[in-house]
């Protein structure tokens, strides 16, 4: 029942939505890929959608994957997230925040491990029209529960 209200609600959400053709306008599709290849392979990519409002801030959501392999040792990540993104009037300088819950598949010769873990990012990015480039940093990093190396990433963004 829990479910069919929500479904139910978010339906009326979105026809209200797009009845409103101001809307549509505002949004804007992207998000960032990542490729590595060599002793490790990584590919990666994270579609997102944001709606920009007039003020400089912009809000949406995105999904993530990632592929990564070493020897026999792959990982498969999955996850969804909440992005929200600030531009510095007149300097080209992209303040952002995103929550992202992720999901990770790690199996190798003797067998798999499922992990899940949060993190909530916080980055700064040069931003030149469609493209964004900077770095972020994982306030809630876990060494001992996330798949990544670091809490350190790059942003690598395109925005259309």
């Amino acid at each position: 029942m829990k479910k069919m209200f929500l479904f139910f609600c978010l339906s009326i959400t979105l026809t209200g939505f797009s009845q409103k053709s101001d809307f549509w306008k505002n949004v804007r599709y992207g998000g960032g890929f990542s490729l590595s290849f060599g002793n490790q392979t990584t590919v990666g990519i994270s579609p997102s959608a944001v709606y920009d409002f007039n003020n400089g801030f912009s809000l949406g959501t995105g999904i993530t994957y990632i592929y990564s392999e070493i020897g026999d040792f792959t990982t498969n990540v999955y996850g969804g997230s909440i992005v929200s993104l600030y531009q510095i009037p007149n300097i080209g300088v992209q303040l952002s925040g995103e929550f992202e819950q992720s999901y990770a598949k790690q199996t190798d010769s003797f067998g798999s491990i499922n992990t899940n873990f949060p993190a909530l990012y916080f980055g700064a990015a040069y931003n030149r029209g469609r493209f964004a480039f900077g770095f972020r940093y994982d306030v809630l990093y876990d060494e001992n529960k996330s798949v990544y190396a670091s809490p350190f990433s790059p942003i690598v963004r395109f925005y259309f």
